[in-house]
């Protein structure tokens, strides 16, 4: 890597990941003939929505980025840096996915493919924003070179609808609850970044609207029994992974002003209810065991941290993570055996509503 370039993180289960898909049967996903329940009407007004380009003319930096970035010093630099690299690899997979499906669509369903054009335009300005942000602490990431190098994970074309669904919701909440909690604490507001979340985060809200319409638009997808086991399959997936993730990282949001686990059990539940609108089956975030069993897997995953940094040989470590992996893999299975929340098609109505019980 030359001056100034960061070397990608190295790859794990928490990592962002880049995807890819079986593009010839997302084309059939999306043929108006093959499907005659996609709502031309409703693509159309999303398409409008997305031309608008409502924040074109919002990521527009100033003097107080490079001036905050030197105020952080020591460990806080290192994890704000970490922070951004993740953020930035999470919104530039997006923009790759995005991209390639805007390209291959435009014969198949072109309403849709500008769609996926216009998400890929957005996603791409956030990873450029947030890598700019990176150059404030003297570094970028080769976004060239993560194209070409990163290892890319195939998901069949439901399992990307399920999974995107819940990244952009999720990542609603992730922004909106930040933002309203440093508005509501300037002293906290430690990088200008966040004074650009509000806006930013009607972005996501807006992709995980299309992808519900698109839901919608294939019963099989949220109608069977096969669509409520992986509804929960995706909703679990995706809560365990920022729940273990920022919890390894409790010092970025302390220094926010933030309780990591207050934080996102907040994120969680307001995910989970939104996503209750368009999938048959959620996870019941409220019930005691499902946040007992949270603990339990950071519990075990410090612990698997621990060894993986520690002295000795592959075989010796090998030996003293498996009782702590089937641990893990018990304290999943009891999470994916809990009696789920029947839920539904709902139309989504607006943006959803803060949850009280989050104290800023």
């Amino acid at each position: 890597m030359r001056e100034g370039i960061k070397e990608a993180a190295n790859e794990n289960l928490l990592t962002p990941r880049f995807y890819t898909t079986d593009f010839d049967e997302m084309e059939r996903l999306f043929s108006t003939e093959i499907n005659p329940n996609l709502d031309e009407t409703e693509i159309n007004a999303i398409l409008n929505e997305f031309r608008e380009d409502f924040n074109q003319k919002h990521f527009v930096r100033n003097d107080e980025f490079k001036a905050a970035a030197d105020q952080i010093k020591g460990e806080p630099r290192r994890i704000f840096i970490e922070f951004l690299e993740r953020s930035c690899t999470a919104e530039f997979s997006g923009f790759l996915l995005y991209k390639e499906l805007g390209r291959r669509l435009k014969k198949t369903a072109p309403a849709v493919a500008e769609i996926f054009t216009l998400m890929s335009r957005d996603e791409a300005r956030h990873a450029g924003f947030l890598n700019k942000a990176m150059s404030d602490f003297n570094l970028a990431l080769d976004l060239g070179f993560l194209t070409k190098n990163r290892q890319y994970t195939f998901f069949q074309p439901k399992f990307i609808m399920y999974a995107t669904y819940l990244s952009e919701k999720i990542g609603y909440w992730r922004y909106i609850s930040i933002y309203r909690h440093l508005q509501a604490n300037p002293d906290e507001q430690l990088y200008p970044l966040f004074k650009y979340f509000e806006n930013w985060c009607q972005d996501e809200n807006r992709h995980g609207d299309f992808f519900s319409a698109i839901l919608k638009a294939r019963p099989e997808l949220i109608n069977t029994t096969e669509a409520k086991l992986w509804s929960r399959f995706f909703c679990l997936s995706v809560y365990v992974t920022m729940y273990l993730n920022d919890h390894g990282r409790s010092e970025f949001y302390e220094s926010l002003g933030l309780d990591t686990t207050q934080f996102n059990m907040h994120v969680i539940h307001q995910t989970n209810k939104t996503t209750a609108t368009i999938f048959p089956q959620v996870i019941d975030t409220y019930n005691p065991e499902f946040k007992a069993r949270l603990d339990k897997l950071v519990g075990v995953n410090t612990q698997l941290q621990a060894i993986g940094k520690g002295e000795g040989s592959e075989i010796m470590k090998n030996l003293q993570k498996a009782p702590l992996i089937a641990t893990f893999a018990g304290e999943l299975i009891g999470l994916l055996a809990m009696a789920p929340v029947d839920a539904g098609s709902i139309d989504l109505t607006g943006v959803p509503e803060s949850d009280p019980s989050f104290m800023y």
